[in-house]
């Protein structure tokens, strides 16, 4: 990482912080930077703290800035569902904890969000004809 000056940020230390592991980076340099007062008021110089694998997310907004239009089709195709299953269905949060219940309600859910969506496509006559 680098300062708005171009000077390399040098790991510090790491902690763990609102649930997740946290990096500070900080450099000596910033004691003689001729425009510290535009990047802090921090009488050691600036402090960047970053989330560990925040790298992961960079590369995602690159990766989606490169290719703009497979996020459009993401938006188009498979985020409406899961508005719906929000707005529409009531199902804003999961009422179970832990992984394999959160799981079985998910799968629940989807499945009555797709006999729902099958019912308004081809009609109820249908449905029950292609099931029995």
């Amino acid at each position: 990482m680098a300062c708005p000056q171009g000077e390399e940020l040098a790991y510090r230390y790491q902690s763990f912080e609102q649930g997740r592991q946290i990096r500070y980076c900080t450099t000596r340099k910033c004691l003689t930077c001729p425009i510290k007062y535009r990047c802090t008021t921090n009488q050691r110089g600036r402090r960047i703290t970053r989330w560990v694998d925040e790298k992961l997310l960079e590369e995602m907004a690159r990766r989606v800035r490169a290719r703009p239009e497979v996020m459009r089709r993401r938006q188009q195709l498979s985020e409406p569902p899961f508005g719906t299953i929000k707005r529409a269905m009531g199902h804003s949060y999961f009422l179970m904890k832990g992984l394999n219940k959160v799981g079985a309600e998910m799968s629940l859910t989807v499945l009555s969000y797709n006999i729902k969506r099958v019912i308004n496509i081809i009609g109820m006559k249908k449905m029950i004809e292609a099931v029995t």
